[in-house]
């Protein structure tokens, strides 16, 4: 424990600077997955004959292992933060985009006609009957989304990102199990504290009606 403090303490510079760059990279491939994978969603559970070719094609950039497909797009776009962000923004895509797919498809078919039959457009339903009732899955989704793109985020490193994977990695190098551990404590408790403000965001989100605690 004092090796650790100690290490903490005469690396807090490099911790903290990589502490910024893991927040960096995790919030913005994040909130452009988002930006993806939720109208994707919403167009798919609207045209159901493309749900499972889009959700596939997905599925199979999930597949490959994260440290090839880092390799993969440095011959592409080189190295440096825009390389380690298209991966992690492809990682980020399935859980959401699946979760709001699943949301809006499971929604009671009655509810929605009662919707129609009160005279509501097809928007006025999505954005007061449908997305409501799919908060919880969509948010499920991003949330996953979340805890993977910040674990994931480690391996930045290795394309000349920064990020708490440079902390580990130096660690390996140098065989400092506190330096390592001075890594990887902040990316769990990065992904904790994302985990749980997104819980928050969806209990605030959810109207009164059907919030469940």
């Amino acid at each position: 424990m004092t090796d650790f403090l100690a290490t903490i303490q005469s690396r807090s510079d490099l911790i903290q600077q990589a502490f910024l760059e893991h927040i960096y990279l995790s919030f913005v491939a994040l909130a452009i997955g988002i930006a993806i994978a939720l109208p994707l969603g919403i167009l798919i559970a609207r045209y159901r004959k493309y749900a499972e070719p889009v959700i596939g094609v997905t599925a199979v950039f999930q597949t490959i292992p994260s440290l090839a497909l880092f390799g993969f797009l440095v011959p592409l776009m080189g190295i440096g933060s825009n390389t380690a962000l298209i991966a992690l923004i492809i990682y980020a895509l399935l859980p959401i985009l699946r979760n709001t797919y699943t949301g809006l498809t499971s929604v009671d078919s009655s509810i929605i006609e009662a919707g129609r039959g009160m005279g509501m457009t097809r928007t006025q339903i999505l954005k007061q009957i449908e997305f409501p009732l799919a908060l919880p899955f969509i948010m499920a989704g991003i949330r996953t989304a979340t805890v993977l793109t910040v674990g994931i985020a480690t391996l930045a490193t290795f394309v000349g990102a920064g990020g708490l994977g440079d902390v580990i990695y130096r660690g390996l190098q140098s065989y400092n199990n506190s330096l390592v551990l001075a890594g990887a404590l902040p990316v769990a408790l990065l992904a904790i504290s994302f985990d749980f403000l997104l819980k928050w965001v969806e209990k605030k989100a959810t109207p009164k009606g059907m919030k469940t605690q």
